[in-house]
């Protein structure tokens, strides 16, 4: 909303710097961090009063965990809330790929919500349906994958990008938006299986959404895709705003969830973080780029599968306990120390994902 100040600018005055994305993401990153700050603690103690017992503990989980019973969870309504303020506030709003990220955000924070609200109401873990969530997450990624690819220049419409490979394109064909509903649906729930300890799924989340900032900003920029040897896709540079406001928010919000936590992301943080990660990934032609940067999250995706497939077929477990944080933890590694190595894991990936952009 902010950019339309430029037309008070003469070209030469304060008002110009409003043109400019990295001004504006800056100004979105302060925006949601303060935000964060301002409405952390006021949301915990409504959700305090609201939920009274807070988030339900699995019986089944580590013992560590039982410690926890009595906190509350949805503060991923923190996050969203300083994410939405901060985007409108900022970014363009004639960009059709900021609404797309902010489409599924909400859409996916939306089934969250209804997971959390019915898991503390109930008092069980059961939440909405397995069935239910994954019909409204594909739903919307149907949505999603349709609208980037109708916005996408048409010679990278239904073509999928290699990382690394210089100029190659894999023409999908019809396959495009079903590939793209994997993407968004897989990260979501990637990154929901990832939320199981204080702080463990936030900060990967803000290093993930950070990397896909900049690859946005430099496929959104013709002079940065000619010397990368990147895919130009007009457009893309705004979702730097986006997610510089998911990082200002996020910090926001691991004020309040750094162990001890005081409040849990619930299923609406974490749904709609890893939607908007799989949301960005598509509209920048970087799926596959998405599957490095946000390796993590695919790792303990994979775990949760593998500990299914194997149970199923010989009764017996690959790891002590799945995801694979827990299997740490059932190991006697302490919560902090698996939080941080799992940080510095996804830094490493990050920076992995980012040198795509430069190997050619």
């Amino acid at each position: 909303m902010l950019y339309w100040l430029t037309a008070l600018s003469d070209g030469g005055d304060v008002w110009n710097l409003f043109r400019y994305i990295t001004f504006r993401a800056g100004g979105a990153f302060m925006t949601a961090l303060i935000f964060g700050f301002l409405f952390g603690r006021p949301l915990i103690n409504v959700l305090r009063r609201k939920q009274g017992k807070g988030q339900p503990i699995r019986d089944d989980g580590p013992e560590g965990h039982f410690s926890k019973a009595g906190t509350p969870t949805m503060g991923g309504l923190l996050i969203v809330g300083a994410l939405l303020t901060s985007t409108l506030l900022w970014a363009r709003w004639d960009n059709p790929f900021v609404w797309l990220v902010l489409f599924v955000t909400l859409a996916y924070a939306c089934i969250g919500f209804a997971d959390d609200y019915a898991k503390v109401s109930k008092q069980n873990t059961k939440g909405v349906s397995s069935k239910m969530r994954l019909a409204l997450g594909i739903i919307i990624a149907v949505i999603a994958a349709v609208w980037a690819s109708y916005n996408h220049p048409e010679a990278l419409q239904n073509q999928l990008a290699l990382p690394v490979f210089k100029n190659t394109l894999i023409n999908l064909g019809y396959f495009y938006v079903p590939f793209s509903i994997c993407v968004i649906v897989g990260a979501a729930n990637a990154v929901n299986l990832t939320d199981g300890l204080d702080g463990l799924a936030i900060m990967p989340a803000m290093i993930a959404a950070s990397t896909l900032g900049v690859i946005a900003y430099a496929v959104g920029r013709v002079d940065f895709t000619e010397y990368l040897d990147v895919h130009y896709v007009p457009g893309t540079g705004e979702i730097l705003i986006f997610t510089a406001a998911l990082f200002g928010a996020g910090l926001g919000f691991l004020w309040y969830n750094a162990p001890p936590a005081a409040v849990f992301m619930g299923d609406t943080g974490s749904l709609a973080l890893g939607g908007a990660l799989g949301a960005i990934a598509v509209a920048t032609k970087h799926e596959l780029v998405l599957a490095i940067v946000g390796g993590l999250f695919v790792v303990e995706a994979l775990s949760v599968i593998i500990q299914v497939l194997y149970f199923k077929r010989t009764g017996k477990r690959v790891f002590l306990m799945a995801p694979i944080h827990h299997h740490y933890e059932k190991k006697g590694w302490a919560e902090p120390t698996i939080v941080i190595r799992f940080w510095i894991i996804s830094l490493i990936l990050a920076m992995i994902g980012l040198a795509t952009l430069k190997v050619r």
